[in-house]
């Protein structure tokens, strides 16, 4: 094959142990940049975000299952880089740490492809860390050791079964602190081989699954024990395993496995574009989050009345937004006319909630005059009513093209002079439920389903069809304020808590309190 006349780079790039925010700023970079994500099963595939519009190549191996042998996963690497692409080859943990990233640029090199290795944060680190067991502690030890757990099946297909080992299992007795890699089947061996050659039974030892995520679990005993313990937690792969008197550690610093919402599988309806906001408040607190947008935002059919509003001088005496996505997509049509704030300039700005109150000065910077403090139509009107801001005044209401006409109608009833409601975005139901998230339901994981507008309520139930009830029986439903949850009342469900104040932040302190107050119900 004809090489071009620049080649192109392979990074091998270290997704780390699971949690998305523990990848390095410049593997993060990279995925940016990138032309080909090639990635494994251990790489958080949330890490993919950060790279739309390149091409994504799965080639994950668990256990038996792979999708796509090493020896081609080489090929691919070489015939990508020879057509001159960027491409990140995102591996679990650390390319170097029983990664195989070692063969990789072994075969780079060889075939004259360019590459580097950005290193990322390995499990025996990781997990460990987030586990609450620290590798290395003055008081117990100061080197710790990695293995795999591999290497008996592999020792046995090279000797049939023998019982003979490539490990010196003497030397690893003696090892204060050793961190097995991919040793769950292996388990009852390799404690039995510790205790053989003679580490005390009693030595603590502790098997992490899927350390770094929410789906953490944790199982501590000592190496005559911990095989029947795993067993009996019904653990599985993917997890490491920590031996040592560090492990001991973990009674004390087990900060990750206590955070409020730990374990917690919660469904979040909100817009794709606004999800991350209240998925982050979440994920710092504990819990498992599954997006399942059942809205999309898309622009309006025809901009005719938004850009007619924008261009008239003075816009109104009062210029309403409604909602944070009212206040991004004004914006983003200002920007194409041209336009910027001073449009704004003679009137009084009123929004709904504090969201929509920080969008409006992070995007815009203007600071509203009128902010009620329920964030309900009903309750701007009454406050505009009081302030006696109603009658001879113009209004042009920035919203979406689903918005309660209540607003429209006590505007118009105090006989103000004009209202003008510009839809400067429309709202869709999404197309399905995401997989995980319908499977998490069948399952009976999930524990909240979280509900920020009417709209996505609606849409929710739409979505999953007209057994919503029965696949909603027994999860708890949190509702961002009094209009979303009367909404969700008129679907038959009652939500179990409703935020104070209709904010993000509100919705999530009403979920960790309920938590703290209820952690069993």
């Amino acid at each position: 094959m004809a090489r071009p006349q620049h080649p192109g780079t392979i990074f091998l790039v270290g997704a780390g142990p699971g949690d998305p925010g523990l990848i390095t700023v410049k593997g993060a970079r990279l995925l940016e940049s990138a032309d080909v994500v090639v990635y494994d099963a251990l790489a958080n595939p949330a890490l993919l975000s950060y790279c739309p519009r390149a091409e994504q190549i799965y080639v994950g191996k668990l256990a038996a299952a792979h999708s796509m042998p090493q020896e081609q996963i080489n090929a691919l690497l070489v015939e990508k880089g020879r057509a001159g692409k960027r491409v990140v080859r995102l591996k679990g943990g650390d390319p170097f740490v029983f990664g195989r990233g070692g063969e990789e640029a072994e075969e780079l090199a060889r075939a004259g492809v360019p590459f580097e290795v950005v290193p990322g944060i390995t499990a025996a680190i990781g997990a460990s860390a987030y586990a609450g067991i620290p590798v290395t502690h003055r008081d117990f030890n100061s080197s710790f050791t990695v293995i795999t757990g591999h290497e008996k099946e592999e020792s046995s297909d090279r000797q049939s079964g023998a019982a003979d080992s490539d490990l010196d299992w003497s030397a690893i007795a003696r090892l204060p602190c050793i961190a097995f890699y991919m040793g769950v089947k292996a388990l009852p061996r390799i404690c039995a081989r510790l205790i053989e050659h003679g580490m005390t039974a009693d030595t603590p030892a502790a098997a992490i699954h899927r350390g770094t995520t929410p789906r953490q679990r944790t199982v501590v005993g000592t190496i005559a024990d911990l095989p029947q313990r795993v067993a009996e937690a019904k653990l599985t792969a993917p997890a490491i395993t920590i031996v040592g008197r560090v492990v001991q550690m973990r009674e004390a610093i087990n900060w990750f496995e206590t955070r409020p919402l730990f374990g917690r599988t919660i469904i979040v309806t909100r817009t794709r574009q606004q999800a991350s906001a209240l998925s982050e408040q979440l994920e710092a607190l504990g819990a498992h989050v599954i997006e399942a947008p059942t809205i999309e935002i898309h622009p309006p059919a025809d901009w005719k009345d938004v850009d007619e509003a924008l261009r008239r001088h003075p816009l109104a005496d009062w210029v309403i937004f409604t909602s944070a996505n009212a206040v991004t997509q004004t914006r983003a049509r200002m920007m194409e006319l041209g336009l910027d704030a001073r449009i704004f300039a003679g009137c009084s700005i009123a929004v709904i909630g504090e969201a929509t109150a920080a969008a409006v000065k992070e995007q815009l910077c203007l600071l509203p005059q009128l902010v009620p403090e329920r964030a309900v139509a009903e309750a701007l009107a009454d406050e505009l009513a009081a302030r006696d801001q109603i009658r001879r005044k113009r209004f042009v209401l920035l919203r979406a093209d689903i918005g309660r006409s209540i607003l429209v109608e006590r505007l118009r009833a105090g006989e103000a002079q004009g209202v003008r409601d510009v839809c400067v975005y429309e709202t869709r139901r999404a197309a399905a439920v995401p997989p995980a998230a319908v499977e998490a339901l069948a399952s009976r994981q999930v524990r909240w389903v979280t509900f920020t507008s009417s709209s996505t309520a609606a849409n929710f139930a739409a979505l999953l069809g007209g057994n919503y009830p029965e696949q909603l029986q027994g999860v708890k439903l949190a509702s961002i304020g009094p209009i979303t949850s009367s909404s969700l009342r008129g679907l038959g469900l009652e939500p179990t808590v409703e935020a104070a104040g209709a904010n993000v932040e509100g919705l999530v302190a009403a979920i960790e309190a309920h938590e703290e107050a209820a952690p069993h119900d």
